[in-house]
């Protein structure tokens, strides 16, 4: 039998009844701590709760997944797990593995920090949009970058979950995720990420030092957070419940304001950029063909090109104002390069 055991968000305080009467039944009981740190007060509460034998689990022994369902066949296992043990699809991959081998299991869920945040913030949680993890590496960033985009573009509040790693002690610091974000924008250049970006760390959540703290990038970046683990968010457009909120339910250093009036669709940046550029190649190639009557339709066709992506881009078919705009400037090039012209632009 295997049970896969949350621990809530408030250390041992928080684990549930029935998990405490499976603990003092389990033959083996193994902890993982790769996903949170624990502090070592709790962990010592943990070891006297549990009667059977207590193993701390590294990340690569639940991931492998094949002593701990080995055991599961024989024995009564139990996999606690920091907050709900379903945020981790690491575990939900195991306890599929368990089944298909004919094991057991049941489940007792508890808080998550994820869930608990959104709340603790004041933001409403249907708002919060695809969540995304940012490490130290900088090349890794361009995915949370992008995550943050495509959020706060349809006006959802991104969660970033910060690197930590449990054989080094090393949990990211939330001004080196904002520095790394910004060193991302350097090179991305979408407009998403900014000095006067608003976004929150939230901290420790469900401790008594919890702290919630708000602000423009540039303001978060002078605070000391103190211990993790952290969690930063970046809110798309904010009701005026949530903001409001903000600045109740912890320390708001700026006023609160919505980041996607900042952020433009990357469409619409491209259309702004190349209908000008069509448009002056198309004038000035226009002077060469005036006596050749032939190829005024082809020139015809490129300006309505141009027209219908912007009118595309209007109706909110961004992928075909793209190929408007793509088909406008082939034919331009088209006729530049028939008259011995540079196609670049």
């Amino acid at each position: 039998m295997l049970w896969f055991v949350g621990l809530g968000i408030s250390g041992f305080k928080s684990i549930p009844n029935e998990a405490i009467d499976v603990l003092s039944k389990a033959d083996m009981v193994y902890l993982e701590q790769f996903t949170s740190p624990i502090s070592k007060s709790d962990l010592t509460k943990i070891k006297k709760a549990t009667k059977g034998e207590f193993r701390p689990a590294k990340r690569w022994l639940v991931e492998d997944g094949n002593e701990i369902l080995e055991n599961a066949k024989k024995k009564k296992v139990v996999l606690l797990s920091y907050g709900d043990p379903y945020i981790a699809t690491t575990h939900i991959e195991l306890r599929e593995r368990a089944i298909k081998e004919k094991i057991k299991t049941h489940s007792i869920h508890a808080s998550s920090s994820l869930t608990s945040m959104i709340g603790e913030c004041g933001l409403h949680f249907y708002k919060v949009g695809r969540i995304a993890t940012i490490m130290s590496e900088m090349k890794s960033l361009t995915t949370p970058y992008y995550v943050i985009y495509k959020n706060v573009i349809e006006g959802n509040h991104t969660v970033l979950l910060l690197e930590f790693n449990q054989d080094k002690d090393f949990f990211l610091d939330p001004k080196d995720a904002l520095n790394g974000l910004l060193e991302t924008e350097k090179g991305q250049r979408r407009k998403v990420i900014s000095s006067s970006t608003f976004a929150i760390v939230a901290s420790r959540i469900g401790f008594k030092d919890q702290e919630i703290v708000s602000g423009k990038i540039s303001s978060l970046k002078k605070r000391d957070f103190g211990k993790p683990p952290h969690t930063v968010i970046i809110p798309g457009r904010l009701h005026f419940t949530e903001s409001d909120a903000l600045k109740v339910l912890g320390e708001c250093i700026d006023e609160p304001f919505d980041n996607a009036t900042k952020t433009r669709k990357i469409s619409a940046q491209m259309i702004e950029k190349y209908v000008p550029m069509v448009r002056e190649a198309l004038e000035e190639v226009e002077p060469y063909y005036k006596d050749q009557k032939e190829y005024q339709v082809i020139l015809e066709n490129a300006e309505l090109y141009v027209r219908d992506a912007e009118k595309f881009l209007e109706d909110g078919q961004d992928e075909v104002a793209i190929l408007s705009i793509g088909y406008a400037d082939g034919l331009v090039d088209a006729l530049r390069l028939a008259k011995g012209l540079d196609p670049k632009m």
